[in-house]
């Protein structure tokens, strides 16, 4: 008995009775220690047993399954024994990553300073200083924070959603851009990574103008300065923001941990300038009040309680609830602060639900706050005269009051109060230069938090290869990360932008980025939830997949309230994109919820399609085609791809002779499909291990497909060598037998230079080139299933069909015409036609089939001949008309029908000869017996050969119906030597035979 060290305990176990030598599992009654078993504790159990205990290493990433410290394979645990490898290192993967990173100083940040401190600052930006007041005042209170809550709605069940994807496995750097590509795919990913990163480029240079202006408007309104540097305050704005935008790269170089330090003390500014206003709310003053702000006040609050929707400036179109939750919506984002910076957190699972959701309910609870204190101590709308307060306060009939602004004319209208003025804020705070330094916070921080997210989702966006040309910002720099190279791609972009000086154009666009990408963090998450893919398993539970679907219609509709015009600029640059990467097929294997929806859907139309009863009109060839390895008969799987042409199954067989490691089966299997789709072929590859090929063959033809879709016609390559291989005849023989058994129609398909060019093809290069195909086809070359995986995996390579440059053995360039046979079924034919010779009623397959070839684009211009054979010679007229009738019932075009009235006249005397020669090949020969019993079947297709070089020579491809080979009738070579007749120094030839059920009608 073996031991998992490998030694083997002494003596042998004679019986049941009794032991000669005790073994394992003997116990002397004397001295139970006597057992021969030894437990030593300085032996671990890894070196005891080849099977791997569960560690972390082992799951961490995909690409690491070679990885030599990696879990055993099947065939190691087989065996007994590794393969050489030590799989047991002193320190696992994740502690040498750890180290690795220990050597440089990493940032790492927690829940607080990494989410939280972020979400506040972004969610607090200088909407709540320039557009609060506004809010309440159109809208009153109740409608005010009614449009507080819809949007802080939105962010809660965005940020719920964004908690489950976020809690569904590590994530790593890239934020919602690495949420939404790992959990939608990278065609949504990549468009929205794309658009995160601009929007937020551009964004940088639209805070840093806030910063700008607000800095002109204090200098104006306490410096009385009406310009700073120049007598354009466009160009002030231009020079300012330039070296604040300098200033801004150069914090973000310096690091994240002085980047962390200074928005830390921009939100003691954002929060000071709060308390500033809360504060100034108590204590009015006789300046402010013409201005609107006379304090609290019981009435002043039940009558700011309902809505005064108005605009002076255009009376005509005065705005709505949804127009002020549009302009309103924006103070609200800012959700993904903190996840933008997943790379660069300790816990992303934990810090990024917490951090996010706590700063969404502190800043909703100080909006609501902020509004009511509004609400009840400003008017909505002041005139800020002086002697009108006088005369509201003192009660003067017939006077004008401050607040009474209806019915004004127009350049009398009141600038002031909550709706009315934009700096209402810093009128109720106590001192103003808090309220401006606090809107300094709010822009200057948003523009860090822009500048420093845009180049972690743009590197995210890079690594994973999904554009062109954009790897170059895929390196990061420092024991960090940083992305510099994307620093300067975003100062750059934000430099132009500061210079046009001008984006209120684009603002509206920007917010509608940010809102898509809510939408589909909301519809990743209800997306993964109805796949049930067991993948999706978020430790995050606060989530319904019903909710998340609510939120992104939600989102959906807030884009169209912000600006229906720009929300439609959106969905078009998200579905341009979308389709860009689609057609582009990234290398990207993410395990994405639309993977699973694939599987899901293909699953449930297979079910469906089982209790779908079949009918002749949808009858489809569906193929399995013995190829062996695809990449050696081109030719074979070009024909068969012809017939079914990505409407119909088609399955390439590949029979194995021996039995080849799983990790060799795997990788052909991988490489076959590779070849698949660069050859833009869709099909199937079915692998068959067998010791031999009949067998091997029945076993495919068996078990090929599922339920109904399942192949209905199996297609080979005709068997050149059949004179020198006997055996091999047999077998190919009777696995047309077996297909018969099976009830599938068979075809046979002979080129005049053969299917198999595995002697011939060596490397196929990708180089520009065109091929031309304009010479006759050479000699015949025959072929052979089953060689050894080894060889066939050396011989496999991958190309594009319309730029492939095919090369020998040697590595030369193959001749050209034989890269015209490789590729004669890829190139649309001349004018010419394609000879049916329908000799017997087989269901219609034999007339179908050249009808699909016919709907192709290599055959468009060729024309159906069909030729049939007459019952009796006298009704050769009647014959026919029934044969042209037939067919246009099955509105089917031809060019002619020729129907044969003497197919059983004897042979010409060189025919015979010639079939002679091919039976003296046939070792051993034939009996005499065999000969004499078929002579009239032999004559028979001597006829036909005959007939086929009359009339058929010339033909683009000829297909005939295949006579069945009776089993005790026709010995294989005789059948064989028939068939050798009628196709060689032929045309492209196929014989089919369908399964004698109908696969033509000609009812509706």
């Amino acid at each position: 008995m073996e031991i998992g060290n490998g030694e083997k305990e002494s003596g042998s176990n004679t019986g049941l009775g009794g032991v000669d030598n005790p073994g394992f599992l003997s116990v002397d009654n004397a001295d139970f220690n006597s057992h021969t078993y030894v437990y030593d504790t300085r032996r671990s159990l890894s070196g005891m047993t080849v099977d791997a205990l569960p560690k972390e290493s082992f799951y961490q990433d995909i690409k690491n399954l070679h990885d030599p410290a990696n879990r055993p394979t099947m065939e190691e645990l087989k065996m007994g024994q590794l393969a050489g490898l030590d799989r047991t290192p002193a320190v696992d993967d994740v502690e040498k990553n750890e180290e690795e990173q220990s050597k440089g100083k990493v940032v790492r940040f927690g829940w607080i300073e990494g989410v939280f401190m972020r979400c506040l600052l972004n969610i607090w930006g200088v909407m709540l200083f320039l557009r609060l007041t506004w809010v309440v005042g159109q809208g009153g209170l109740i409608q005010g924070l009614g449009v507080i809550a819809l949007g802080n709605l939105v962010t809660v069940i965005t940020t719920l959603s964004m908690s489950a994807v976020s809690t569904n496995g590590q994530i790593r750097g890239g934020g919602i851009y690495y949420m939404i590509s790992r959990s939608l795919g990278p065609e949504f990913g990549g468009a929205i990574g794309i658009m995160f990163t601009l929007a937020n480029s551009i964004a940088v240079s639209m805070y840093i103008i806030g910063f700008c202006q607000s800095l002109l408007d204090m200098c104006k309104q306490y410096f009385e300065l009406e310009h700073l540097i120049f007598s354009d305050t466009t160009n002030d704005v231009r020079i300012i923001g330039a070296i604040s935008l300098v200033a801004v790269l150069a914090l973000a170089i310096v690091g994240m941990e002085w980047v962390t330090r200074v928005q830390m003390i921009l939100l003691f500014l954002l929060i000071g300038s709060q308390i500033d206003f809360v504060v100034g709310s108590f204590l009015p003053t006789k300046e402010d009040a013409a201005y609107g702000f006379v304090g609290y006040n019981g009435t002043l609050f039940v009558d700011n309680l309902s809505p005064t929707y108005h605009d002076y400036k255009d009376p005509g179109n005065p705005p709505s609830f949804f127009s002020v939750f549009g302009v309103f919506f924006p103070a609200v984002t800012g959700i993904v602060a903190g996840a933008n910076l997943s790379g660069d957190l300790k816990d992303p699972g934990v810090a990024i639900p917490k951090g996010t959701l706590l700063a969404i309910i502190v800043t909703f609870i100080t909006y609501i706050g902020y509004g009511t204190i509004i609400t009840g101590v400003m008017h909505t709308e002041a005139s800020g005269n002086q002697t009108e307060y006088e005369n509201w306060i003192n009660g003067v009939e017939g006077a004008l009051y401050f607040n009474n602004c209806s019915g004004r004319p127009a350049d009398d209208f009141c600038q002031y109060g909550s709706s009315n003025d934009q700096q209402a804020m810093e009128r109720i705070s106590y001192t103003g230069y808090l309220i401006y330094a606090g809107c300094f916070a709010a822009t200057l921080s948003s523009a860090i938090a822009s500048l420093v997210g845009a180049p972690r989702v743009l590197q995210a966006l890079a690594k994973d290869k999904l554009y062109p040309f954009i790897h170059i910002f895929a390196p990061g720099f420092g024991a960090n990360n940083d992305p510099i190279r994307g620093y300067f791609l975003v100062f750059i972009i934000s430099m132009g932008c500061i210079l046009i000086a001008e984006l209120d154009a684009v603002s509206t666009l920007l917010s509608n980025f940010f809102v898509a990408a809510y939408a589909l963090i909301n519809f990743s998450v209800f997306h993964a939830s109805i796949t049930k893919s067991p993948g999706w398993r978020p430790s995050f539970k606060y989530y319904n997949q019903w909710v998340s679907l609510f939120g992104t219609f939600l989102c959906f509709v807030v884009m169209f309230l912000m600006d229906w015009k720009t929300a439609l600029v959106t969905f078009m640059v998200i579905i341009a994109l979308y389709l860009y990467i689609s057609y582009r097929k990234p290398e990207a294997n993410w395990g994405s919820s639309t993977q699973a929806q694939q599987f899901v859907t293909t699953l449930k139309s297979i079910q469906s399609l089982n209790d779908t009863p079949e009918h002749v009109k949808n009858y489809r060839p569906k193929v399995l085609v013995f190829t062996g390895l695809p990449a050696h008969r081109p030719p074979l799987v070009d024909f068969a791809n012809l017939i079914t042409k990505k409407l119909s199954l088609l399955m390439c067989a590949h029979v194995n002779i021996g039995d080849a490691p799983f990790k060799n089966i795997e990788l052909l299997r991988n490489t076959v499909q590779m070849w698949f789709r660069d050859h833009k072929i869709k099909s199937f590859y079915s692998l068959t291990q067998n010791k031999n090929f009949e067998e091997g063959a029945i076993a495919c033809m068996n078990l090929a497909g599922i339920g109904k879709m399942r192949p209905n016609m199996v297609l080979f390559g005709y068997k050149g060598d059949w004179l020198e291989d006997p055996k091999g005849l047999d077998e190919y023989i009777s696995v047309l037998h077996h297909a018969f058994d099976l009830h599938l129609g068979v075809g046979i398909l002979r080129l005049e230079s053969g299917c198999d060019f595995s002697k011939v093809i060596g490397e196929e290069e990708q180089q520009q080139h065109e091929i031309e195909l304009d010479e006759e086809n050479e000699d015949e070359k025959n072929g052979k299933q089953g060689k050894s995986l080894e060889l066939q995996q050396k011989k496999v390579r991958t190309r594009k069909v319309s730029t492939a440059v095919y090369t020998g053995i040697d590595g030369n360039p193959l001749p050209k015409n034989t890269v015209q046979d490789i590729t004669q079924f890829q190139i649309k034919k001349r004018k010419g036609n394609i000879d049916v010779w329908w000799l017997y009623d087989d269901g219609g397959l034999t007339l179908l089939l050249p009808y699909i070839l016919t709907t192709r684009a290599q055959f468009a211009e060729c024309q159906l001949r069909v030729f049939a054979l007459a019952n009796r010679k006298d009704e050769l007229d009647r014959e026919t008309r029934n044969m042209a009738a037939l067919l246009a019932k099955f509105r089917i075009d031809y060019s002619d029908v020729t129907v044969i009235p003497d197919v059983t006249k004897k042979a010409l005397d060189p025919t015979k000869e010639e079939f002679k020669k091919i039976l003296d090949e046939i070792k051993p020969p034939l009996e005499e017996s065999e000969i004499i019993s078929q002579k009239e079947k032999t004559n028979r297709h001597l006829r036909l050969t005959e007939l086929l070089r009359e009339h058929s020579k010339r033909s683009e491809m000829i297909i005939m119906t295949l006579s069945i080979p009776r089993r005790g009738t026709a010995v294989a070579q005789l059948y064989m030597s028939w068939l050798e007749m009628m196709t060689k120094n032929m045309p492209p030839f196929l014989l089919i035979r369908g399964n004698q059920s109908s696969v033509l009608t000609f009812y509706s």
